[in-house]
């Protein structure tokens, strides 16, 4: 598996009538799949994210939507980004990616994260826990999910999970790969240093110094070689061939949320989200991202694009424009 350039799909309010929702997501994934993406991801919430819209808009289940883009497309893997462990039994949850591995010919990816989204747990009647509580199921999530990946059937008997000899068939490949998201310096990078294949990184990009330091440090207490792990980096991307109209596009989503961008000072924008946006023309977007992300040696880009990438040939243009960088 290698995870170089992926797509990620934030959001499904585009403005259409809902039974043309479904038909621009794969409108998506197939010209992402064209331009040079090889990876498309879909969240896995319930409802929208706080900073991107209000909770009551349109959001699709994951895997329903992976396995219908399996059929959909030929090439290009396919992943949450990031599955909520507390959602679903590890169990079951090795069977769906495995489920989705087999129907899209091996294009599987399980990405997989400890959930924080506290309203879908309240609102559908999981239990959210602790900070604590959360990652200490998704280690023992991972011990589970991990070898019945591989063929093993697993007996397990933990605080949160049990399994008796677990098996899970069919399977067409023995490494379908584990990617683990976010930005826990402590836990999320340790879990991903023991269990991972990829590690995509969500932060702003003025901690990615720290955050890399901290993942080489991760490894080196278990004795991996970080170079075994790839790494990418989740921005958000807003670009257009007209760059003044990208940047009017990222004050425009700030307004929205009560924020006038121009008066912020440098250090300003550095603790808000602007500091993991990259906006702007697309040799503009290569440059920022080249010296902010690349240059601290991640090795690969996932981009969501919240403002038009429902739009056609707007992932076109972004594809067309990173995959000579990411080469």
């Amino acid at each position: 598996m290698t995870i170089r350039l992926g797509y990620q799909m934030p959001n499904f309010s585009y403005g259409q009538p809902v039974r043309e929702l479904f038909p621009t997501v794969v409108a998506q994934a197939r010209e992402a799949e064209a331009a040079g993406f090889d990876t498309v991801f879909v969240m896995d919430h319930f409802y929208q994210l706080p900073g991107i819209g209000s909770p009551d808009q349109p959001m699709l289940e994951s895997y329903t939507t992976l396995g219908a883009l399996a059929a959909s497309t030929d090439r290009i893997q396919l992943s949450a980004l990031v599955t909520g462990n507390t959602y679903r039994n590890p169990a079951l949850l090795a069977k769906t990616v495995t489920t989705l591995d087999v129907v899209s010919g091996g294009r599987a990816v399980l990405g997989i994260g400890a959930g924080w989204f506290e309203l879908e747990h309240k609102s559908y009647g999981f239990e959210f826990g602790t900070f604590s509580d959360r990652f200490r199921r998704l280690d023992e999530a991972l011990q589970i999910i991990h070898p019945m990946l591989r063929g093993e059937r697993p007996t397990f008997t933990g605080e949160w999970y049990h399994t008796d000899e677990a098996m899970n068939e069919p399977r067409i490949r023995e490494d379908l790969p584990i990617l683990l998201g976010g930005g826990g310096e402590k836990k999320t990078f340790a879990l991903a240093a023991r269990y991972a294949d990829h590690l995509n990184i969500i932060c702003n990009a003025s901690d990615l110094p720290r955050k890399m330091d901290a993942l080489h440090q991760r490894c080196a207490e278990i004795g991996r070689d970080p170079e075994t792990l790839e790494v990418s980096y989740l921005a958000f991307l807003i670009i257009d061939e007209d760059g003044d109209r990208a940047r009017k596009q990222q004050q425009d989503l700030f307004s929205a949320n009560g924020v006038d961008l121009s008066t912020l000072s440098e250090e300003q924008r550095r603790q808000t989200p602007a500091d993991r946006q990259f906006a702007g023309a697309p040799d503009e977007v290569v440059e920022q991202l080249r010296s902010r992300v690349l240059a601290h040696g991640v090795q690969g880009l996932i981009v969501n694009m919240v403002t038009n990438g429902h739009e056609p040939g707007a992932v076109d243009l972004a594809g067309r424009t990173l995959a000579p960088l990411l080469r």
